[in-house]
């Protein structure tokens, strides 16, 4: 009976592979959580705050994030350019699951392996 439920499932089609398809990769979650802590963060904040992440792997994971509807990206014409990130609503949801993670990550960080 299970094997017959396991060979049809599929685990692209559940909430948990859409939720880890948009926090994927090394440095969503961080991005994610400075924004959290920061409010409004620019690009160059958010790269010395994040002091191992290269410029592309950056730009890269503000796209995709803005492009999941979990960051706003906002640009003001002005020269040097200014660009600020923040939370959308939906970004803002994801927050609790984030925290809950933090709050996991501190309590049993000392307890080691």
């Amino acid at each position: 009976m299970i094997n017959n439920y396991i060979e049809k499932a599929n685990f692209e089609d559940t909430g948990f592979s859409y939720t880890l398809s948009l926090i994927s990769g090394k440095y969503k979650m961080v991005i994610l959580y400075c924004l959290m802590e920061f409010g409004i963060v620019r690009y160059n904040e958010l790269k010395r705050y994040i002091k191992t992440i290269s410029h592309k792997t950056l730009s890269t994971s503000l796209k995709e994030l803005e492009n999941d509807g979990l960051i706003l990206r906002k640009e003001y014409p002005q020269i040097p350019p200014k660009v600020e990130y923040s939370l959308t609503d939906k970004g803002k949801s994801l927050m609790q699951i984030l925290d809950q993670l933090c709050i996991w990550g501190e309590e049993h960080k000392s307890v080691g392996k």
